[in-house]
């Protein structure tokens, strides 16, 4: 049923996101669309179908709309209330992943997890209810005190992983969300945000966040990424984009990952670390970490992909060298065998000591 919705002025048109999002249609809770952040989303496309839902959870996504999989990350998106408020405890790329202030992506990286939590079917939600997040955030934060042990995930600092099911530099062009969220950690001295990016978005270079969050911009080779990483920066982008976000202000970090073994694998990362080398300046390359993700591909996924993007699975779908993994959340998955793994893995953390030894690796598997 379309909801007809009272709305305030369109926003002004934002060219970056129009080669991402011509949003036609936007599912909204009726709670959401009450919210100023909810006024402030749906203002942008005033000329959408505003569908009513009970929630946004309750979106008719199946497996059997894979031949429109990008259209509907392109024309659809998702406006909700974000209800359950919990700060997870993690200890790999954060110490506690923040509650979602959205989800879903407008890329289409052929690996992602996140799909599976969305009926195969992942478009951009957003959550309206923003300052009842950053509250929660607030408290939690100043409940652990003072970090009593330096730890891998960092010396001083509680670390927040703010964008653990979609990318905050692109969900930065939808809402001020991300912001909101910047400038509530620039002002808590024993917490920083973190969060993992595909999308240069300079416009997050204006934010001062003066050391309070952590970016990490995730590498793998060109070769990989031009299969895999449908609808992102190009590689050259990102790196070229490294030094400018430490001199605004951010921690920057690297995720190489997912890590796809292959014919030339190591000597295609050679070659990106070199670059990574070149390209970056000793700012940077000071204050670098890395964490490392070899690939872990789905079963579901994988049919799913080869409806709509079957050459990803020539890379990703390798039953000689993987195994299955029953993941916690009970979904078959696979990963690179035992064994063969831990040599992979040894064989990418010596290329770095000997191409990048200023980059310390904070934890790879």
């Amino acid at each position: 049923m379309q909801q007809a919705l009272p709305l305030t002025s369109p926003a002004p048109a934002d060219p970056a996101l129009s080669r991402l999002l011509d949003v036609r249609r936007i599912y909204v809770e009726p709670a959401a669309a009450t919210l100023a952040r909810g006024q402030d989303v749906l203002a942008r496309w005033p000329d959408a179908e505003v569908v009513e839902v009970v929630s946004h959870q309750a979106i008719p996504y199946t497996a059997a709309d894979v031949e429109r999989w990008v259209r509907i990350k392109t024309e659809d998106l998702v406006l909700g209330v974000k209800k359950s408020l919990t700060a997870r405890p993690n200890g790999r790329s954060s110490d506690f992943v923040a509650p979602s202030t959205a989800n879903g992506c407008a890329m289409a990286c052929a690996y992602c997890y996140v799909p599976r939590r969305k009926g195969y079917a992942n478009p951009i939600t957003v959550f309206a209810n923003i300052e009842q997040i950053t509250r929660y955030l607030g408290r939690h934060v100043g409940r652990q005190g003072r970090k009593p042990v330096a730890d891998q995930v960092d010396p001083l600092a509680w670390v927040y992983d703010i964008g653990e099911n979609s990318d905050c530099s692109v969900d930065a062009r939808l809402s001020d969300n991300v912001r909101d969220l910047v400038d509530l950690f620039r002002g808590l001295p024993t917490a920083k945000a973190s969060f993992a990016t595909k999308h240069v978005n300079r416009d997050l270079l204006d934010w001062d966040p003066q050391g309070r969050t952590r970016l990490r911009f995730s590498l793998m080779p060109p070769s990989d990424s031009k299969v895999l990483d449908l609808r992102t920066s190009p590689m050259a982008e990102r790196l070229a984009a490294i030094d400018d976000f430490v001199a605004a202000g951010y921690e920057v970090h690297l995720n190489l990952s997912p890590v796809v073994v292959r014919d030339g694998w190591l000597q295609d990362w050679a070659t990106l670390l070199t670059e990574l080398d070149d390209v970056t300046g000793p700012a940077f390359q000071a204050q670098a970490a890395a964490e490392i993700i070899f690939l872990t591909h789905n079963e579901r996924l994988h049919e799913v992909n080869l409806g709509w993007h079957p050459k990803a699975e020539e890379l990703l779908w390798r039953p000689e060298v993987q195994e299955p993994k029953r993941s916690q959340t009970g979904g078959d998955n696979v990963r690179y065998r035992t064994g063969f793994k831990g040599q992979q893995v040894r064989a990418l953390t010596d290329l770095i000591a000997e191409r990048t030894p200023w980059l310390r690796v904070r934890y790879a598997f």
